[in-house]
């Protein structure tokens, strides 16, 4: 008997945690409110708090709140707290998370269209790419994600990304050559980078300051905020503003759970995010502007102006490789 009762305790604690861990919408609507139903979502994210997606997904909370008369609101978990992408991505699948910032190197690899925005040159500035989100491509991208059982609300830009030396400034392909890079493991960008003689290395982004610092690698593929939240300017000299690809983050949710709201309730959801992600959006250009004078201020030596028709050739082999799948072709004929 003894050995049952303990059995049963530790089943019990298994539950519990799993209920804790895992708890689905409906653990989350919390009663009503003058008659109508209140919803507490869970949205997570792998980005820290300071981070701008992270601070996109607060203003959402806030959307969110102000648009409802306070029946819903969101908890915010940042820094991969609820797993890895995969796992964001399965649990909403599944219904037991609501929302995700789910980088759009990862959601690339499920939806072969959304590589479009990775390809290498393609927007002046963040305000170009921000602007193509509203595109006819960019809405057919987030379409395809309902047969995964998503549905994509929008597109959230960290910024656009440049390239980190530990030494020496890149100021040609050339000073590529040879180098250890690390990147987020996507094929473009793979691609991209092996094309131009570098030595891609995908890693975690919490590995990045301790292998710049013990040279395991030579620089980063990164963007501003990133690196401002990781404080590299600490151990690394070179900052060439290279400018070859947007980064969006895929703002996408539960299908099953936004099936279960009201149309009502389902417009203010979409509205509240993208009234956060607009603003997000103005956030990240200001926040380029201000790291980057933050960079300066803390001594790190950059390369603006980069001539980028050095990169052409690579850039054509990248556009006539991904170009087979019709919308990322559109895509790239649209914005050039």
């Amino acid at each position: 008997m003894k050995k049952q009762n303990t059995f049963l305790t530790v089943l019990l604690g298994i539950i519990v945690f799993l209920l804790v861990a895992c708890g689905g919408t409906k653990d989350a609507q919390s009663g009503e409110l003058g008659g109508e139903q209140t919803y507490n979502f869970r949205i997570s994210l792998v980005t820290p708090p300071s981070h701008g997606w992270t601070v996109t997904a607060e203003k959402f909370n806030e959307e969110l709140q102000n648009r409802s008369g306070g029946r819903m609101s969101v908890q915010i978990f940042p820094s991969g707290q609820l797993g890895s992408e995969a796992d964001m991505v399965q649990q909403m699948e599944f219904g037991t998370l609501d929302f995700g910032f789910i980088t759009n190197a990862y959601m690339s690899t499920r939806s072969e269209s959304l590589n479009a925005w990775f390809m290498p040159f393609l927007f002046e500035n963040l305000e170009e790419a921000s602007q193509a989100r509203h595109s006819k491509e960019a809405n057919q991208m987030l379409a395809k994600l309902e047969e995964q059982g998503l549905v994509g609300l929008d597109f959230s830009f960290a910024g656009e990304r440049h390239v980190l030396m530990k030494d020496g400034a890149i100021e040609s392909p050339e000073d590529l050559n040879g180098k250890k890079l690390r990147i987020i493991g996507n094929p473009v960008m793979q691609d991209f980078w092996t094309g131009l003689g570098v030595s891609p290395t995908p890693m975690p982004l919490g590995e990045v300051y301790s292998s710049l610092q013990t040279g395991v690698i030579d620089g980063i593929d990164i963007d501003l905020d990133a690196l401002v939240s990781l404080n590299l300017q600490e151990i690394a000299s070179d900052l060439t503003l290279t400018k070859q690809m947007a980064f969006p983050a895929v703002v996408v949710m539960s299908k099953g759970v936004f099936d279960s709201l009201s149309a009502e309730d389902q417009e203010i959801v979409k509205e509240a995010m993208q009234a956060a992600v607009d603003w997000g959006i103005e956030d990240a250009i200001n926040r380029e502007q201000d790291n980057l004078e933050f960079l300066k201020q803390e001594g790190l030596n950059i390369i603006d102006g980069l001539d980028t028709s050095a990169f052409t050739s690579i850039q054509g082999e990248i556009f006539s490789k991904y170009s087979s799948n019709s919308i990322i072709e559109t895509f790239i004929q649209n914005n050039q």
